[in-house]
């Protein structure tokens, strides 16, 4: 349990959060929380915060449903900031977007350019918004429309450009074909309720120590 004496609150007794995700390490969002919210988030492990402009606790999701559970809680070195890492459900921004971090004032270097991990829950936490709130112009609000069966058969058809790509040798267009793979076995598994989190875990419960054992026995 944190101890909230070694918390260092400001003159409005106000501590900066920082919220993480606890699977991808992404930065979600940054907030305020004062003691009572501290205390209601250590007891409840509701990602819970103190609104500047409203004067006011407040309990993230509380009124969007993208609610947070919190996984741990620590203080800096320093005392005087705290970080939440999180499991987030739905988007954790209120335009929609998974974080609030997604204005680039500087691009990722090529060389550094992240990889799938935390790609995938980001894209995935887009889809489940879209789904709720069924924006006219998001296709995928078009595809949830035409019901599981034009989704799949979107699979199917992808599946078979990977294919194409791959036996053309296209780098480009596989990377391509590959992304629109992904992009709609995430939208179907969005449709049945399975997220990224679930596959992760059927793949660790695969893993051998020397590599990634197969579903079945090789015979």
């Amino acid at each position: 349990m944190l101890d909230l004496d070694a918390v260092t609150f400001d003159a409005d007794g106000l501590v900066p959060v920082v919220v993480q995700d606890a699977r991808t390490g992404a930065v979600l969002m940054q907030a305020y929380a004062d003691r009572a919210a501290l205390e209601h988030t250590l007891s409840s492990r509701q990602g819970t915060y103190y609104s500047r402009s409203r004067q006011a606790q407040w309990i993230k999701g509380e009124t969007s449903g993208h609610v947070q559970h919190v996984e741990s809680v620590d203080l800096d070195c320093d005392g005087d900031s705290i970080l939440y890492r999180v499991h987030q459900h739905g988007p954790a921004c209120h335009t929609g977007e998974s974080s609030c971090f997604h204005r680039p004032l500087l691009e990722a270097d090529s060389e550094t350019a992240p990889g799938l991990d935390g790609t995938l829950e980001r894209v995935y936490a887009t889809i489940q918004a879209r789904l709720e709130t069924l924006p006219e112009s998001s296709y995928v609000a078009r595809l949830h429309a035409g019901g599981i069966d034009r989704v799949l058969r979107k699979i199917s058809e992808e599946a078979g450009e990977v294919l194409l790509a791959a036996k053309n040798g296209d780098a480009a267009e596989l990377a391509g074909e590959a992304a629109d793979l992904i992009f709609h076995l995430l939208f179907a598994m969005a449709e049945v309720g399975v997220t990224p989190g679930d596959v992760a875990a059927v793949l660790s419960s695969r893993e051998g120590t020397t590599g990634l054992k197969a579903p079945k026995a090789a015979g």
